[in-house]
């Protein structure tokens, strides 16, 4: 069994990723990311859903918006294979429909818009008070602790630093918050595209188990079923992932199997720079015996 990749190399190969080949007129093939499991990150789909669509799109327009459907689980071991619909060619703004195909079956569908720079009115909800990633310790060093209940998990190699504000050992009461800092693990090139697909990447990390906070008390991780259901993405400004990034996850309900979460992304200096919005499968299940599980 081969070792698993740096961090440094995770980052190398997920923009090596985020170049998709051209197989025919508008559509596209995407290779898979090296991971634990058998099924694909949503992050992946989105950010290269992305790409397809951004190749068809002039360059000084950058997408402003995508709102995303989960349609089946993809497998990490097929490529996918993206088709780009042309929605309205304007002259603001420039609206794209993707479909993210594996075997046949649609597995992830998107609808993205473009928008030319202009100028406008500004307003913005600020940022909380939260420490700064300095005083912080990056979460796969805090896994590396014994009695990790997941290390292969929470250990694994990522694209991005992570420093969770609230760390393991707080209290659980009304847990409904969860703020994180994150970098790019490499250098990433000063184009703005590059950035925004890494942002969309990031902007599916762990999101959707953020409705499960406030539960920790009553279930075992391995009663849940927890799977994204659909995601939207908002980019208001400029990213620049190279630098630390706040990004604050909160979740407002949960009901009916499913659960509802928010998130914002903010710059050291304050500036909020994107939005997302997710809802997903939260599915309580019988406890399972793992000492009775074969290996």
């Amino acid at each position: 069994m081969t070792s698993p990749l740096e961090s440094s190399d995770r980052a190398a190969e997920l923009l090596q990723l985020l170049q998709l080949e051209r197989i025919d007129t508008r559509i596209w093939r995407g290779q898979n990311e090296a991971r634990f499991g058998a099924r694909l990150f949503g992050g992946q789909v989105l950010a290269q859903a992305l790409v397809a669509a951004s190749n068809t799109v002039a360059p000084d327009r950058h997408c402003h918006s995508l709102h995303g459907y989960f349609l089946r689980p993809g497998r990490a071991d097929i490529p996918v294979i993206y088709q780009v619909e042309s929605i309205r060619d304007g002259k603001s703004f420039t609206t794209r429909r993707i479909k993210a195909i594996q075997n046949g079956e649609a597995i992830f569908s998107m609808d993205t818009s473009f928008h030319t720079q202009e100028p406008g009115l500004e307003h913005q909800i600020d940022m909380q008070d939260i420490p700064e990633p300095e005083s912080l310790v990056d979460d796969r060093d805090i896994a590396t602790k014994p009695n990790d209940p997941n290390p292969q998990w929470t250990q694994r190699e990522r694209p991005f630093e992570v420093r969770s504000v609230f760390q393991r050992g707080r209290p659980v009461e009304d847990d409904t918050s969860q703020p994180i800092w994150i970098r790019y693990q490499a250098k990433v090139p000063d184009v703005q595209s590059l950035h925004r697909y890494l942002l969309t990447y990031a902007s599916d990390m762990s999101l959707v188990s953020t409705a499960v906070l406030p539960h920790r008390r009553d279930v075992q991780q391995n009663q849940l079923q927890v799977a994204s259901l659909d995601h939207a993405l908002w980019l208001h400004h400029d990213v620049d992932v190279n630098d630390w990034l706040v990004y604050i996850k909160d979740t407002t309900q949960a009901g009916a199997g499913r659960g509802f979460n928010r998130g914002a992304f903010y710059t050291r200096a304050g500036k909020l720079v994107a939005s997302a919005l997710q809802e997903g499968v939260i599915r309580v299940r019988a406890p399972r015996d793992d000492s009775q599980t074969s290996t």
